[in-house]
C-alpha cells in the first residue's frame, strides 16, 4: 500500500499570490511595483484599507478559476503519484464560490488526480496522511503526520517545520 500525501492548493499547487499581484497591479493607482510585491508580503506593504480591498477579492465569482499553476507542481505531482497516493486538501469552505472553481481548476490542470482524491474542508487536523504540504503553519501544527511548509512570503518567519522552497525541493525529499 502506498503512503499518502495531502497537498494544499492555494500558494502550493496554485500560485494564488501571483493572482493577487495581478489584480493589485490592474487596480486603481497601485503604490508598489511587481518587484516590491515579490519581496514583501501584503501584510508588510499594505495599509489596512489596501489589505482589506485586495483580500475581499477572494469572495468574487471567478477568483479561483484562472489562478496560475505553481511552477513545477504538475511535473513533480505526476512523479509523486507513481510512488504515493495523492490527495488535494483545500480549505475551500472559507470561500463558498471556490468549491466549484477549485474542482474545475483541478480537472483542468491536474486531470490525473481523481475527483475521489479531492478533500474540500475547513480543518485539516482530520487528515490521515503521512505528509501534508501546506503554506499555512496553522494547518501543520494540528496535523498528525509530517508537515512540510511550502515557502511563501507570508510564512518566511516560521521556523517550526521543514521548509520546501520549490516543487523541486519536494521532489528531492520525497522521490
Amino acid at each position: 500500500m502506498k503512503q499518502r500525501i495531502a497537498i494544499d492548493m492555494d500558494d502550493v499547487m496554485a500560485d494564488t499570490h501571483a493572482k493577487f499581484i495581478k489584480l493589485y497591479l490592474e487596480g486603481e493607482m497601485p503604490r508598489y511595483t511587481l518587484e516590491e510585491l515579490k519581496e514583501k508580503s501584503f501584510h508588510e506593504l499594505f495599509d489596512e484599507h489596501e489589505y482589506r480591498a485586495i483580500s475581499k477579492r477572494v469572495y468574487e465569482p471567478g477568483f479561483f478559476a484562472d489562478i496560475p499553476v505553481m511552477e513545477g507542481a504538475q511535473d513533480v505531482i505526476a512523479d509523486l503519484m507513481e510512488k504515493y497516493e495523492i490527495f488535494v486538501a483545500s480549505a475551500a469552505q472559507e470561500f463558498p464560490n471556490s468549491l466549484r472553481e477549485k474542482w474545475d481548476w483541478l480537472q483542468q490542470h491536474f486531470p490525473a488526480i481523481s475527483w475521489r482524491h479531492y478533500i474540500f474542508m475547513g480543518d485539516k487536523s482530520v487528515l490521515n496522511t503521512a505528509y501534508l504540504i501546506d503554506d499555512m503553519p496553522r494547518n501543520l501544527r494540528t496535523f498528525q503526520g509530517e508537515g512540510l511548509l511550502f515557502d511563501a512570503l507570508h510564512n518566511r518567519d516560521e521556523t517550526g517545520f521543514k521548509r520546501m522552497k520549490s516543487w523541486q525541493e519536494v521532489a528531492k525529499l520525497l522521490l
